[in-house]
Order: structure tokens, then C-alpha cells, then sequence
């Protein structure tokens, strides 16, 4: 299973549409997870068109009907893995520690919130954040594929 991963778009504030790369880059992908602060229901909509399998979280940035309508974290199943989504709040600074209270029983955490890719595992746990595919606050643009077969295979992507 290969899941594309994106956050923090913040559309469209930070730019007025997704990047045409990530039809690229999520054409072939059997799920997308976008982590929150998608500002817009137009984000998600584009989304549905490159993969029929969209999971979403709201984030503290996203209109009204965005933060009523998706939950702030989710648990799914995605082959024999167990994914825990959530946005993120507070300081960049402890943020991992936070989040993995939220979860209990998982192999990953897909987050956002810091616009930092992070990809790195913790005490048996894989904390993912893709970033952001549009800000300009951090130095690159990036986005996220995880691969799920016998293991877990991520990377980050600077689009």
C-alpha cells in the first residue's frame, strides 16, 4: 500500500491552489492523508481527484464547516498497520511527546502543525510529518509517501 502524505496547506492563504507536482507524485497512491490546516474544502476536493481514498483531520487554522465536519484525530487501519492522524497543537517543542498521548497501539503517527518534515521513529513508533507542500515560513516545500508492505517505508519529499 502507498500513502501520500501532505499537511499544513493553509489554501488560500498560503498559496491559491495545490502545487501541480503532487498530481505527480500522488498518482499511483492507494490512500492520501492530509494532517490538518487545510484551510478549505477545495483542498480536500482536488485531493479526491488524483485517489478516491482521502483520510482527514482538521487543524486549528481550518474554516467552520472544515472543523465541524472532521475529527481532530482519527485511528485507521491501513494493511496489518495501524496509523494514528492528528494535526498537533502548541509549540513546536515537545510536540511528539504530546501527540503520542493521543494514541495508544499504533505503528505510526501522521502530524502536522510545525510545517518541519519529520520522519523518524520513537521507541518502536513512526512520527511522521510531511510539512508543507505550500508554506514559505520553512525553508523547503515537502510532502510525504509512506510505503506499507512487510514494513513501514517513508520518505519525505521536497517538492
Amino acid at each position: 500500500m502507498k500513502i501520500g502524505v501532505i499537511s499544513d496547506t493553509h489554501i488560500p492563504v498560503a498559496s491559491e491552489h495545490l502545487p501541480y507536482v503532487l498530481k505527480e507524485y500522488f498518482k499511483n497512491v492507494d490512500m492520501i492523508i492530509h494532517a490538518g490546516d487545510i484551510v478549505e474544502q477545495s483542498v480536500l476536493d482536488n485531493l479526491y481527484e488524483y485517489c478516491p481514498n482521502v483520510e482527514a483531520v482538521c487543524g486549528n487554522m481550518d474554516c467552520a464547516q472544515l472543523q465541524g465536519r472532521l475529527p481532530q484525530k482519527k485511528i485507521i487501519k491501513a494493511g496489518k498497520f495501524i496509523i494514528g492522524i492528528t494535526h498537533g497543537w502548541g509549540p513546536p517543542m515537545g510536540i511528539t511527546d504530546r501527540i503520542r498521548k493521543e494514541f495508544k497501539n499504533v505503528d505510526i503517527i501522521v502530524f502536522g502543525h510545525t510545517h518541519k518534515s519529520m520522519n523518524e521513529r520513537k521507541n518502536g513508533i513512526l512520527f511522521f510529518n510531511p510539512g508543507s507542500a505550500t508554506d514559505m515560513i520553512s525553508s523547503e516545500r515537502t510532502i510525504g509517501i509512506i510505503e506499507l508492505n512487510e514494513k513501514i517505508n517513508s520518505r519525505i519529499i521536497a517538492i
